[in-house]
């Protein structure tokens, strides 16, 4: 089946000569419009070698996950992109799928069969804890995939994966198998982030650090040999008992006669070292640090080089060891404040000091993390990242906004080895088998049958999993068939563009960029676009503990999903953070509403036959346009050449502000207001003329609107005549010619146009309409500032004056410096022959927009009213007579309302603020309210007096 055939093909065909609903509703055609999309094929991307591809592969959401705003702007930034290539005729894949999220989903299944059935996941044991948590992937991994077909994803759903699907669990073991082969992966005792809470280890990107107030406790460590000891300060107590030495910086000469010589651990009594170690800063507290190697990182480190023994005095599951003698058992804050106590007693303690202290916290479940010596399974990553960091700067790899490239950077050069291992059963196995007869340690694609060192023939797979982001970095690739050599991954790999957000750049992108140069030869795609973060309207960032969520889909069932994707689009400015407001999304959803009503009164005017019977633009008889038709194609073109720059450089929030100023302001505000004339007259002619740009002129910005809101840009498209969907048509062809300029300066009409004469015909016209446009505007302006009814025809004089807003004379003055500008186009002319080159249907439209009588265009100051308002344009002023602008006598009448209200309240207010009680008893900004009140009042009062006097007599 062809892309656009299928079920929703013949409803197009059967209602172009339909009108649309009165009303727009988007429930009644969004759930529709998508189902004939993904039945008719619109989403799938072909390999074709006339074709230039174009990939984006979607960051999976996670199967426990509900769509959220973070999301929703994730989504709809890769949808905008993705219709923008489809359009623009480029094989357009965008894979989409879903990752298995080790620790939230062990977590949530293990919560559900504990609140079901009362028993942990180690009483049911792994087999069958597994098969719940396949079963609780099928029950709700696919909610969040329709959740996304609510608001428009346009992705590939044939080609959906799943991070533990059957070829991808095979492209992880052969990842790792090869990484180990090479020495990059090795098993080893070092240092990781423990989370109590998930019972697993971290890795350096999975903890989140957060500043809490804490406390530093000094502490004297007596000298073995009867001395004085050392004071050195620490935030964690309860690790003392781990301690095995001190450390001084070897040029610290308070500590000289110290280093080589031990202290006694208080109460304790053990004997411990004092080291020599640049660690320690000599101006950060004592200058000397105790050392505790299981418990802290920097520690080991010191524990490494020097040779030190490591003591695990806080377990796994965040209580005391015996090493903590009779606190064995007890909570590792519990021990804490008992410890102190006990330490204040016994006199060594010194001194306490308030402190503000980063703790390191899960970022799944925000326990705070423990430091622990464990043996796990390793990355090295110091000469894997290497690639990575190369693409970055010799620009191999470009992130938007450039900013984000430091902070990769700085990321990837100061990396440490990555813990991959957790201690989890959902997830993918680590391939590596054990045997107990022998301790040989094997890493194989396919279980071994039998101990390749001692013929033994029961090995034992290792318990853990992988870290989810192993798996995830593997995305690009992996999804296109990786290892395999598929057609797809020859096709669509690289893919085109990354779209995250700034908060997974260390979790992820990084990862995936060095996995891509390793397993591929090359970076996973061209460009990392990052956009910010939805926050609730206060600026706080939405999260499920305060309360200040808001649910997209609950938005879509209210607005629609158009009018929700235009509000995240028009704040998305790339990596900043954005504010959801409630006045956001009605505004966007009245933008769909004025484009709903303006394409209605577009098809009911079209006659007879629909859109069918309208001819085309290019099957007009020669001389047909009038000014305003060449002016909207002009204008339209000029716009789409601009979106079209902006959605290629990642400006997409200022790409949507340019459509809806094009369509709001230009096509409907202006052109329909232009043309409405016309479709009444009896001029056939004349009416096909606008029938035929009117519509079009909707087509052209419907096909620039369809990827910002493609529901009802699809929706009224199927009114227009149009053959096939929208979502496969083709972007307006004159925007790619003009887009593909060399520079990037201001467009001209010979860019879009084939001849010279007609470039200079189109340009002359719209010079002419935007100087209607200019001229009505002033009217307006007069018109509001005098306080005239909008009933009352005014008589208006335009005197031309090439001196007149010279400063407006840019190369934007006019579009692309069409003419030189508008006061080159009157340069020397009198006023005969700019009434003839404005034309009488220029009066005319005048006349109509602006309620002007009558129009005299002069160069001379003695036709210019001695009392009159006036505005200045490029090139000309607009004046308007003060005794045609108002009805004195009415005017007279509602001052005197105005000033008689004014004396009452300034009598009142004066009387409030002369009683004592209350300016003494009040509170002082009540009282200053009340004085700025008055002071308002009076300084109105004294403007309606002198308005008065100025039109006394009249």
């Amino acid at each position: 089946m062809r892309a656009g055939e299928g079920p929703g093909k013949d409803r197009a065909e059967k209602d172009m000569t339909k009108i649309p609903e009165k009303n727009y509703d988007p429930k009644g055609f969004e759930a529709r419009i998508y189902r004939e999309w993904e039945e008719g094929g619109c989403f799938h991307a072909e390999i074709d070698p006339a074709k230039e591809p174009y990939t984006i592969i979607m960051p999976p959401p996670n199967i426990t996950g509900q769509l959220h705003m973070g999301h929703a702007l994730d989504q709809t930034l890769q949808d905008v992109l993705i219709r923008f290539k489809r359009l623009q005729g480029y094989s357009a894949l965008w894979l989409p799928g879903t990752d298995h999220a080790s620790i939230a989903t062990e977590m949530r299944v293990a919560e559900d069969i504990l609140e079901k059935e009362g028993k942990t996941k180690q009483e049911i044991g792994r087999e069958e804890f597994l098969k719940r948590a396949w079963a609780w992937r099928e029950l709700y991994g696919g909610r969040i995939t329709e959740q996304q077909r609510r608001l428009g994803t346009s992705c590939d759903w044939e080609r959906e994966r799943f991070t533990m699907d059957e070829g991808l669990n095979k492209a992880v073991v052969e990842q790792f198998v090869r990484l180990y082969e090479k020495g990059y992966i090795y098993k080893g005792s070092r240092m990781i982030n423990w989370c109590s809470v998930c019972g697993t280890s971290l890795s350096d990107a999975e903890v989140e650090h957060e500043d809490r107030e804490g406390m530093y406790w000094y502490f004297r460590y007596p000298s073995a040999d009867g001395g004085e000891g050392i004071v050195v300060a620490t935030s964690r107590p309860e690790t003392m008992f781990g301690d095995t030495a001190v450390a001084v910086h070897p040029d610290d000469e308070r500590y000289k006669d110290m280093i080589g010589k031990t202290v006694l651990l208080p109460i304790i009594g053990r004997e411990i070292p004092v080291v020599a170690d640049t660690y320690p800063d000599p101006d950060k507290g004592t200058g000397a640090v105790k050392i505790t190697p299981a418990h802290d990182p920097n520690d080991f480190e010191v524990g490494e080089r020097h040779g030190l023994e490591q003591i695990v005095c806080i377990g796994f599951d965040a209580k005391m060891t015996a090493e903590s003698g009779a606190y064995e058992g007890m909570d590792r804050y519990d021990c804490r404040k008992a410890w102190v106590d006990e330490l204040t007693e016994g006199g060594y303690l010194v001194k306490t000091e308030k402190v503000v202290i980063p703790v390191g916290t899960c970022y799944r479940c925000e326990a705070a993390v423990e430091p622990m010596v464990s043996e796990q399974w390793f990355v090295k990553m110091k000469e894997l990242v290497e690639p990575a960091i190369a693409a970055a700067k010799d620009g191999s790899l470009k992130h938007v906004p450039e900013r984000f490239e430091k902070i990769y950077l700085h990321w990837l050069e100061d990396i440490r080895d990555w813990c991959i291992s957790r201690q989890l059963w959902w997830g993918h196995r680590i391939p590596a088998y054990y045997c107990d007869a022998c301790g040989e340690i094997v890493v194989a694609r396919e279980r071994p049958s039998s101990c390749p060192a001692c013929g033994a023939g029961e090995l034992r797979q290792d318990e853990d999993v992988l870290d989810t982001w192993f798996s995830s970095a593997l995305w690009p690739f992996s999804t296109l068939g990786w290892p395999e050599k598929t057609p797809d991954l020859d096709y669509f790999y690289p893919t085109s563009v990354l779209v995250t957000g700034y908060d997974i750049i260390f979790f992820w992108v990084v990862r995936m960029v060095f996995s891509g140069c390793e397993a591929m030869g090359e970076v996973p795609f061209r460009h990392v676009f990052v956009h910010g973060l939805v926050r609730a309207g206060d600026g706080v960032k939405m999260s499920k503990s305060l309360g200040n969520g808001v649910d997209p889909i609950e938005e879509i069932d209210r607005y629609g999903a158009d009018a929700l994707r235009f509000m995240l689009l028009s704040g998305s400015a790339a990596g900043n953070d954005m504010r959801f407001t409630t006045d956001k999304i009605e505004a966007a959803r009245n933008f769909a509403n004025k484009l709903w009503n303006a394409s209605r009164f577009a098809i009911m005017n079209l006659g007879e036959g629909g859109a069918e019977a309208v001819p085309s633009l290019s099957d007009l008889p020669a001389g047909s346009l009038r000014d305003e038709d060449r002016w909207i194609i002009d204008k339209i073109a000029f716009a789409a050449a601009d979106i079209t720059r902006n959605i290629e450089a990642y400006d997409l929030s200022v790409a949507t502000q340019k459509i809806y100023e094009l369509i709001w302001n230009e096509y409907c505000d202006w052109y329909i207001e232009f043309v409405k004339p016309r479709l009444t007259r009896d001029d056939d002619a004349d009416k096909q003329a606008a029938r035929s740009v009117l519509i079009a002129a909707l087509s052209d910005l419907l096909r620039l609107l369809h990827p910002f809101m493609p529901f009802i840009t699809e929706e009224i498209w199927s009114f227009i005549g149009k053959d096939g969907r929208l979502i496969v048509d083709r972007w307006p062809v004159t925007a790619e010619r003009a887009a593909r300029r060399a520079d990037a300066g201001p467009l001209l009409s010979a860019d879009i146009h084939d001849t010279a004469e007609e470039a200079e015909a189109f340009a002359r016209a719209y010079v002419r309409t935007e100087t209607v446009k200019e001229i009505v505007r002033a009217v307006r302006a007069i018109r509001t500032e005098a306080g005239a009814a909008p009933s009352r025809a005014l008589p208006i004089v335009i005197k031309l004056d090439k001196r007149l807003g010279r400063e407006q004379l840019t190369d934007g003055g006019a579009p692309g410096g069409i003419l030189s500008g508008i006061a080159e186009l009157f340069s020397g002319a009198s006023g005969a022959s700019v009434r003839a080159e404005l034309g009488a249907e220029v009066e005319t439209l005048i006349g109509k927009l602006a309620n002007v009588s009558g129009v005299t265009v002069t160069k001379s100051d003695r036709d210019v009213p001695a009392d009159s308002l006036s505005s200045i344009l490029t090139g000309m002023a607009v004046y308007v007579a003060s005794d045609d602008l108002l009805d004195y006598g009415a005017e007279r009448e509602r001052l005197g309302k105005e000033k008689d209200r004014l004396e009452g309240n300034i009598a009142r207010l004066r009387g409030k603020l002369a009683n004592a009680d209350f300016t003494s008893k009040a509170p002082e900004n009540i009282v200053r309210t009340e004085r700025e009140k008055l002071a308002t009042e009076e300084d109105a009062y004294e403007k309606v007096l002198a308005r008065l006097a100025a039109i006394s007599g009249r």
